[in-house]
């Protein structure tokens, strides 16, 4: 059976575009379109050839016979109460994952990747609480106490491929895509400050560490793991003892532990270390000075590069002998878009992850 109306629908939800548009931008009726989508007609080699130009993709995308999934079990909207995944960005954000899986399978298919270290199962029901689970993690990876230094080196070292993306300007801060066979795919929201992206990142990892299947409380429990992955609960106390809770005392510990000084808070109030009145006023405080959506750029610091998706292109271009338009023709796309996916694979990657070329 053909799989032209699945890489059909698939460029039309990448550019976000709903039926009823795509239809008429591609001068067929919306029934028409929903035909070919679903296989129960043909679509002929002028109307791809149209269907190219108006999706901007190479005709020869709509060819590839590869599988096209769902959404993705994971989906981590934005921290914020009016933000929400409409259906059109949920459709947007899946296809450009299901691309991403396509070109990570190829591109996989010439190396071999060695993770560093393994990644264990932790089901909640079988381990106990989040935070049980992630103090396991932390020794099950042998991590010294104290804060994890790059967050992004860990999770890829275990074989997880970590990228960036703008998710089409949905209200999206990551999401997990797992395809069997494949190692699991982390996006995170590019365009957010790196304590964001790094508590996202925990969170996503939280989900592949204890989430085989959706459950209820599956956000509760991957952000309650993220936050005690990363602030263990008993250095949290050590870090609270004695001192009093204030911005000053938020704003010393937001470098140190690479994590917002809002999400400080929270842990601190979840272990009791303050009162309720004490969280209240430090929350009304960083509302007040407009922090709760950005925090002072003076504790800023710098966002984690993903290191392996660049590595994989380069050993293709370096030591496999592919050219820059063989990579484009891998999964057929424009090098415009290729690049906003992957940035610029011409920069070198330093303390490159082990790679073994497969002949």
């Amino acid at each position: 059976m053909s799989n032209i109306g699945n890489m059909l629908r698939l460029a039309r939800q990448r550019k976000g575009f709903t039926q009823k548009f795509a239809s008429g931008k591609l001068g067929v009726t919306q029934p028409v379109l929903s035909r070919y989508e679903n296989g129960a007609a043909e679509a002929d080699s002028s109307f791809l050839l149209l269907a190219s130009r108006v999706y901007d993709i190479p005709k020869g995308f709509f060819s590839l016979n590869e599988p096209v999934y769902g959404p993705a079990v994971s989906v981590h909207p934005m921290p914020r109460a009016k933000a929400s995944v409409t259906a059109r960005d949920l459709d947007m954000v899946t296809a450009e994952l299901n691309i991403r899986a396509m070109q990570m399978r190829r591109f996989l298919d010439g190396v071999d990747y060695s993770p560093t270290s393994n990644l264990p199962q932790f089901d909640v029901e079988s381990y106990g609480t989040p935070t049980k689970i992630a103090a396991l993690l932390r020794a099950h990876w042998k991590l010294p106490f104290g804060p994890i230094n790059n967050l992004t080196a860990l999770v890829e070292r275990a074989g997880i491929i970590v990228a960036h993306s703008d998710f089409g300007g949905a209200s999206v801060s990551g999401m997990t895509f797992q395809v069997p066979g494949q190692p699991p795919l982390i996006l995170l929201n590019g365009a957010h400050p790196a304590d964001r992206m790094r508590l996202t990142l925990g969170h996503e990892l939280g989900h592949v560490i204890m989430h085989k299947f959706p459950t209820p409380d599956m956000e509760r429990e991957a952000f309650e793991f993220s936050s005690t992955f990363l602030f263990p609960p008993n250095e949290l106390r050590s870090q609270f003892r004695g001192r009093k809770p204030t911005l000053e005392l938020l704003a010393s510990l937001k470098p140190e532990w690479k994590m917002a000084m809002s999400a400080i808070l929270y842990a601190a109030n979840r272990e009791k270390l303050i009162t309720p009145n004490q969280y209240r006023y430090l929350n009304m405080q960083i509302a007040k000075r407009g922090w709760k959506t950005r925090e002072p750029s003076n504790l800023d610091f710098a966002h984690e590069t993903p290191k392996i998706m660049t590595a994989i292109l380069r050993a293709h271009l370096d030591e496999l002998g592919y050219t820059f338009d063989d990579l484009l023709n891998f999964i057929p796309m424009y090098k415009t878009e290729f690049t906003t996916l992957y940035g610029d694979v011409g920069k070198p990657v330093n303390n490159k992850p082990k790679l073994r070329i497969v002949n």
